[in-house]
């Protein structure tokens, strides 16, 4: 939980937001002085001068490193306790958004429920610009109030810190008692939240294309959060993806060597034990471990919270 002094105040639950956004003044609107002649400049000088200005998004995350540690506690915290984690953007941001939550359930065996993603214009923006649907602020009020509770936490991802439908989901979310977090690259975004991530990348080489080192900058910060928050809860051992869902020939031979790599056992017995254990990695590595059956590996799993470390060392204790 976040120390008071840490918190916005949130007593009347309004927007800060402008009624009238000076977009010319944005940081995310201003001309690089290096990129002037861009259409001047030859492929090689082009691609040395995008690759250079990336390196603009690592410095940005390392500086945010502390606010970034703060949300994967929020988001922990969240998920420990049955809350749900929501993305929301429009646009490249929520692209973004609707990417990292889908790529949870197969790394993290996670239902698709518990990581969401919330994208201005709709399910049919994710393939289609729908530019004006980041303005719709009744529309971003409507979709939090159905699906956000007390207990969730509402990402905010809005690169230029001044979309409305990311400011209106947030002051809703926080309304509805979830814990909210701002991505953005603008440093003195009116947009409210429990956690700011600022990311100052700088303009951007093509004047107001956030899809580059925005998009890049925000895309290394929802990995973080999601594998921070994943690692916390035990979705792993070691460095190994031991909660992923062997759903194809590529995750099912990476479930297979998962098990090899923990128990030392051949490819033929992991392909068993991973039979037996309906396609569950951890569950077949505590039953290969300890030569103990589905349903007593299961319940060793419950006992530790489904941390796998954890159901190795209490069955180890009990053999004792």
């Amino acid at each position: 939980m976040l120390a008071p002094r840490e918190r916005p105040c949130y007593a009347a639950f309004t927007s800060t937001m402008p009624k009238t956004i000076r977009y010319a003044r944005l940081p995310t609107e201003q001309q690089h002085p290096r990129s002037r002649h861009l259409d001047q400049l030859s492929i090689p000088a082009l691609l040395t001068l995008v690759h250079r200005e990336d390196a603009q998004a690592l410095r940005a995350v390392t500086n945010a490193l502390p606010h970034i540690a703060r949300a994967v506690r929020l988001v922990t915290t969240a998920l420990s306790r049955e809350g749900r984690l929501f993305f929301v953007g429009a646009g490249t941001s929520g692209r973004l958004g609707v990417l990292e939550a889908a790529e949870c359930p197969p790394t993290f065996h996670t239902p698709p429920s518990m990581i969401q993603a919330i994208i201005a214009g709709g399910r049919g923006a994710v393939f289609r610009s729908r530019e004006g649907a980041e303005d719709r602020r009744a529309k971003a009020s409507r979709v939090i109030r159905q699906r956000i509770r007390v207990g969730d936490v509402v990402v905010g991802i809005a690169a230029s810190g001044v979309t409305p439908f990311v400011d209106e989901a947030l002051l809703t979310a926080t309304r509805r008692g979830a814990q909210t977090i701002l991505i953005t690259c603008h440093t003195r975004s009116p947009i409210r939240a429990h956690v700011r991530i600022i990311l100052p990348v700088g303009p951007e080489i093509l004047t107001g294309s956030t899809r580059l080192k925005a998009g890049t900058a925000t895309k290394l910060v929802l990995n973080m959060l999601t594998l921070g928050a994943m690692v916390q809860l035990g979705k792993t051992y070691g460095n190994l993806m031991v909660d992923v869902r062997p759903t194809s020939k590529k995750l099912h031979a990476r479930g297979r060597q998962i098990i090899q790599t923990v128990t030392g056992c051949s490819d033929q017995a992991a392909a068993r034990y991973l039979r037996a254990a309906h396609g569950h990695v951890k569950t077949a590595i505590v039953m290969a471990t300890h030569r103990i059956s589905y349903q007593d590996a299961q319940r060793q799993l419950t006992r530790a919270n489904g941390v796998l470390r954890r159901a190795l060392h209490l069955e180890r204790t009990r053999k004792r």
